[in-house]
């Protein structure tokens, strides 16, 4: 069955659109359990959407853990007891948690910055473009731009051309990324809260831009550490 999604509706929409039909082929049972999803040029050409749209979808889909990427062989529909490692949302539920995961990210993320700096191709810039521009605009306008966020980091972590590095970052999922106000934070305080991500984020960009590894390094760690005080002062922690 062929189906072009409404190319008239926003990225976020459209890529909703497509986690739906994936999710529905996967509970009929299209997609059985360890089945391997069709490539991203097969999705974009059945679902007329853009690659951008392909990739957060399925982003959602890992983040939802009902497919899994396997470095070097594809994505594949998850079946009881196949689920690689994964912080589902019941690890998430307190602010402790929330900067333990941060801990995690810094670790992580800090090095991918820098091998992304010196291995990112042409592709790679354009999709970090691509979704440092779905974020800013979601932002201006109040959306909800966790999507955007995920991929920006999700495509950092693809520049590394190492499998390994988005691999592990897609078994997290997107809802690693914290939204949620903390304590009597206004809605003034989160929106200039976000801009400084924004800014965080070209930051980050510009370095992998330069290719310049220890400046990428250095704005990655100084953005996700920025974001692990924050919850350590709203839950009242000092070391």
């Amino acid at each position: 069955m062929n189906t072009v999604l409404t190319a008239r509706k926003r990225p976020r929409s459209l890529a909703q659109e497509l986690v739906e039909a994936l999710t529905e082929r996967i509970r009929e049972g299209a997609l059985a359990p360890s089945h391997k999803l069709p490539t991203e040029a097969a999705v974009m050409a059945e679902f007329g959407v853009s690659r951008t749209v392909v990739r957060e979808a399925i982003s959602k889909l890992q983040a939802a853990g009902l497919v899994e990427t396997r470095h070097g062989v594809g994505t594949f529909v998850v079946g009881p007891g196949e689920a690689s490692f994964r912080i589902t949302p019941e690890q998430l539920e307190t602010l402790r948690d929330v900067i333990a995961v941060l801990e995690l990210r810094i670790g992580l993320e800090t090095e991918a910055a820098a091998l992304a700096a010196v291995r990112r191709t042409e592709d790679n810039l354009r999709e970090m473009r691509s979704a440092l521009d779905a974020f800013a605009a979601a932002v201006a306008e109040g959306r909800d731009a966790v999507g955007p966020d995920f991929g920006f980091h999700l495509e950092i972590a693809r520049a590394t051309q190492n499998g390994h590095f988005p691999e592990l970052l897609s078994s997290l999922g997107a809802k690693i990324i914290p939204r949620a106000r903390l304590g009597n934070e206004t809605s003034a305080e989160l929106q200039a809260y976000l801009l400084r991500t924004n800014g965080e984020h070209e930051s980050i960009y510009d370095a992998i831009l330069r290719q310049d590894p220890e400046a990428a390094r250095a704005a990655m760690r100084t953005h996700l550490a920025n974001s692990r005080e924050r919850r350590r002062r709203a839950a009242g922690e000092t070391s």
